[in-house]
């Protein structure tokens, strides 16, 4: 009877340890997923605070902000908030920023997007005012595995943005 117990041990536990480790993976690509929309959303709302046309206007502090939390990048060999995530990969997209920013994921527009009042643009029915949108875009982050046994180390997630409307 012990012996049976210990073969049948052995034929079930590979397949849950199997599975185990492919539920902690997905949980971990989903944790990597959500940090990463979180950095986009953080530095979106930051750069709606501005003008794209402001002098002072903070790309290099909202690519900051979406890698390592704080507007102020740190110096040396800081951590980002993901593994492998670096301020090459955040890309800004508004009405004056335009490099980068021809994906499909993309806005047709971020400039004099018509808004209308709530006589739909007065009587002649046209826009009486527009508002300006900022896009902060992670292009090209590849996901990293917790462990190499499912072969994840080259999946590459698409485009992670937050389109936000900016101060005008």
């Amino acid at each position: 009877m012990r012996g049976a117990a210990m073969v049948e041990f052995a034929i079930v536990v590979a397949p849950l340890l199997l599975l185990a480790l492919g539920v902690a993976e997905f949980g971990h690509a989903l944790y990597q997923y959500e940090a990463l929309t979180k950095a986009t959303r953080d530095a979106t709302r930051y750069l709606s605070m501005y003008l794209p046309t402001d002098p002072a206007y903070p790309i290099a502090s909202a690519q900051c902000l979406a890698v390592y939390g704080s507007s102020a990048c740190p110096s040396g060999s800081a951590t980002p908030l993901v593994t492998g995530l670096t301020t090459s990969m955040i890309v800004i997209c508004d009405a004056t920023h335009t490099t980068g920013c021809q994906d499909a994921s993309d806005p047709a527009q971020f400039a004099s997007v018509p808004t209308y009042d709530t006589n739909n643009g007065a009587p002649s029915g046209t826009p009486t005012g527009s508002v300006n949108l900022v896009e902060v875009k992670i292009k090209g982050y590849q996901y990293t595995p917790i462990e190499t046994l499912f072969n994840l180390q080259g999946l590459i997630f698409g485009n992670i943005f937050t389109v936000m409307r900016q101060e005008s």
